[in-house]
């Protein structure tokens, strides 16, 4: 399964959504004297903008701006005139990556040769920075150029306070992809969730890096900890999501944990999964079952210790 591709299938339909006349029509910034088509105010000073099929949170202050991600290759010129529509001072100093993929950390050179720094997880500049093989293609995907590595890494979490607002972010371990985390904007009760969520996209499981639905499940759990009923989620793309919408994410990735544990006790694969309609019968259907079986599948066997005692 070619990760990358799928990322690129994923976004290409959530910018159809996105950018669709009557959404764009919706998402207009409606602080007074801001006047960004792509960009929508959640709460006080923070805002979401299109990334190209992707979402970046940018938060405003007298000394700059705050990004969580930097969108997909190829749209830092038009994020960056975006992003001055915001008004006021539009330096970017700081911007947190949510996890490594393109999508997030595609324009991280433009932001690094403007000055911000790009903070992360530890493993996401490991999977940036170097060569790494692709079992499934038979061959090794190269080292991302230097410049669009995380320059300010941390193991766990870190917090920080900027123009009065408490930001804090944690690491979420096997969610999505290596090096997931969340950034949470208490003052103004907006979360930013990179695909740990996916309300658009199907679920995507790096195994290659971890990933795997029950770490999924736990960072869900994480993160239903973090805010309260009131708290704006923003996923990697899509649309905005509630609490709520959280919530029943989170139930519906636990039923779809549950269905998997018991078919790979019985030694079944990904097209015995699809054939036996695992995924039948739920609030949402997948685009493409069969890869996001695929990558669960062998994220399972990789966890085989935690299915059940006698599966060895």
């Amino acid at each position: 399964m070619n990760r990358r591709h799928l990322l690129k299938g994923g976004i290409a339909g959530a910018l159809a959504l996105w950018a669709s006349p009557r959404l764009h029509a919706g998402q207009r910034n409606d602080s007074a004297g801001n006047g960004s088509a792509r960009a929508r105010t959640l709460s006080g000073a923070v805002s979401v903008l299109d990334g190209g099929g992707s979402n970046i949170v940018a938060f405003s202050s007298s000394d700059g701006l705050v990004l969580v991600d930097t969108g997909a290759p190829g749209n830092a010129a038009r994020v960056m005139a975006d992003l001055k529509g915001l008004g006021g001072n539009t330096t970017v100093h700081t911007v947190f990556n949510t996890h490594y993929h393109l999508a997030q950390t595609g324009n991280n050179d433009a932001f690094a040769a403007a000055g911000a720094k790009i903070v992360a997880h530890a493993r996401t500049r490991q999977w940036m920075s170097v060569d790494y093989w692709l079992p499934d293609q038979g061959r090794f995907e190269k080292a991302r150029p230097k410049e669009t590595w995380p320059t300010d890494v941390f193991q766990i979490g870190a917090a920080r306070t900027v123009g009065g607002e408490s930001i804090e972010c944690g690491y979420l371990p096997v969610a999505h992809a290596a090096g997931d985390i969340y950034v949470y904007f208490k003052n103004a009760n907006v979360l930013a969730v990179g695909d740990v969520a996916s309300p658009v996209n199907d679920p995507e499981l790096d195994w290659i890096t971890g990933a795997w639905i029950g770490g999924r499940v736990n960072a869900l759990d994480r993160l239903l900890k973090v805010g309260n009923d009131q708290t704006r989620v923003v996923p990697g793309s899509g649309p905005v999501m509630t609490w709520a919408d959280l919530k029943a994410e989170r139930e519906l990735m636990e039923v779809v944990r549950q269905r998997l544990f018991k078919q790979v006790r019985l030694g079944d694969g990904p097209q015995d999964m699809v054939d036996g309609g695992v995924l039948n019968g739920l609030a949402r259907t997948w685009k493409d079952p069969h890869k996001f079986l695929y990558a669960a599948a062998r994220g399972l066997w990789g966890n085989h210790n935690k299915l059940d005692p006698d599966v060895v």
